[in-house]
């Protein structure tokens, strides 16, 4: 299961800095759970993080955050958690136009 994790910092991103460096230790040995991550940047400013993770489950996608020190209470004023799916690039070719023609089908 693909989940989009989106934390925004807390105050003006004080723990975040702090705790940066543990944090990118712990997801060096997870990179095989992560498709994407990276900073949420405005003005030029880290705001929060954005990650895209590709778990077996829920329970899964929890127990990676209870180690991950960015999830530590207090560096994210805000996390937002969707499950999504892998829709563009297509994994395989014609997927997109089978998409779509379904979606006519229902509407």
């Amino acid at each position: 299961m693909i989940f989009a994790v989106i934390g925004k910092d807390s105050g003006e991103g004080e723990l975040r800095r702090r705790n940066r460096a543990d944090h990118l230790a712990y997801v060096e040995g997870k990179q095989g759970l992560i498709l994407y991550a990276g900073p949420l940047i405005e003005d030029g400013r880290m705001v929060g993080s954005l990650f895209l993770f590709d778990v077996p489950d829920r329970s899964a996608l929890d127990a990676y955050m209870a180690g991950d020190p960015y999830f530590t209470p207090g560096i994210f004023g805000s996390v937002e958690i969707y499950e999504t799916r892998k829709m563009v690039p297509e994994a395989e070719p014609g997927f997109l136009k089978a998409e779509a023609e379904r979606a006519r089908a229902q509407a």
